[in-house]
């Protein structure tokens, strides 16, 4: 089968002719139809992740946001079948663990992520494995197409367990978002679904077009503030938009400048939620007030991807158009096309989510 290789870091992806997948008697196999080029990608291209012992290996399949087709299906396996639709998480659990049993299999103890590490190769190729697939495995409703499943990869369903389980957002609440990325818009339009008054904060124009068409009710184009160029004065403008501070902020992109503006602009008792992943420049280590979060009892929270035993309630949403991923689509490109959107990522010249629908 055909897939893309991380041969080395910072440079194009090499499209191989790779063994298909093995099948565990515990897994299945999934027929790739479409897939989304995530920041986590770029991240893994780049060669991130050394300061925590989590750089991507080289000789890794990347991709970790697939939807698709089961192809195969494992002896041990008896709730899923060839043929089913399904929708397939990058965070994997194993199932039996004690967060796993207790419905956060999204920090599993003994967890897997899909495309960051060798034992599970990713879904940048045909075909797919996904181990323990009776507790990972989420069978969609009829109409929901493949690309809106790509759409919701780790960027979307990140995104709604921070604030519909982490934040646990109230209607009327004010939430701010920094940076309009696909994590970001994917935030804005959540938040809005759950009630939110959203304040989407980024530095392009464009982005924040898409932000207030996904449904913030105020932006801010940090660029075009005054006094210091913009970064300083994001919170003292959230704090004059809402008349005190945003209830919960969101900090999407990972940069120091947009973690701090994100605790700043919050009012008393607010949350902060770290769902953007740093860069090499702050290397996992952001500075913050904590004399201040401690004096205004502030709650910092983080999120990563959602239990799969939770996915039912986003896919309820999506079906009944409460929410809409595919909104945030803007481009589909096939598997040749991914190291050029990789490296696109790399001077945010990239919108919304990008799909690879031609594998």
């Amino acid at each position: 089968m055909r897939a893309a290789v991380l041969e080395a870091y910072g440079e194009p992806l090499s499209i191989e002719s790779v063994d298909p997948p093995e099948l565990a008697p515990h897994g299945v196999v999934v027929d790739v139809e479409a897939c989304g080029i995530c920041r986590s990608d770029w991240h893994a291209w780049r060669g991130h992740g050394e300061w925590a012992d989590d750089q991507v290996p080289l000789g890794q399949i990347l991709g970790h946001e697939p939807a698709g087709r089961v192809a195969r299906v494992g002896d041990d396996v008896d709730a899923l079948a060839v043929g089913d639709r399904v929708a397939v998480p990058f965070n994997l659990g194993e199932g039996s663990c004690y967060q796993c049993r207790n419905g956060h299999g999204n920090v599993c103890e003994d967890g897997y992520a899909l495309g960051f590490e060798s034992s599970v190769p990713g879904a940048f190729a045909e075909q797919v494995h996904v181990p323990h697939a009776e507790f990972n495995v989420t069978t969609l409703p009829d109409g929901v197409a493949p690309e809106a499943v790509a759409a919701l990869g780790c960027r979307y369903v990140t995104a709604f367990h921070a604030l519909a389980h982490r934040a646990d957002i109230d209607a009327g609440d004010w939430v701010a978002v920094h940076g309009c990325g696909g994590l970001g818009l994917a935030a804005v339009q959540i938040a809005t679904a759950l009630g939110g008054r959203v304040i989407a904060v980024d530095v392009r124009e464009e982005p924040l077009g898409m932000a207030a068409d996904l449904g913030a009710e105020e932006t801010i184009d940090a660029s075009a503030l005054e006094d210091g160029g913009g970064a300083a004065d994001v919170p003292s403008a959230i704090e004059s938009i809402t008349d005190g501070g945003a209830h919960v902020s969101v900090d999407a992109l990972g940069r120091a400048e947009t973690c701090r503006n994100s605790v700043d602009c919050l009012r008393i008792r607010g949350t902060h939620v770290q769902i953007g992943l740093t860069t090499s420049a702050e290397e996992g280590e952001v500075s913050l007030p904590m004399d201040e979060l401690t004096r205004w009892d502030v709650t910092v929270v983080g999120s990563r991807g959602m239990p799969p035993s939770r996915y039912d309630e986003l896919l309820r949403m999506i079906e009944g158009d409460r929410l809409e991923p595919k909104k945030l689509v803007t481009r589909r490109v096939g598997l040749e096309d991914v190291s050029d959107r990789l490296a696109a990522m790399s001077d945010y010249e990239t919108r919304g989510v990008e799909v690879v629908t031609e594998l």
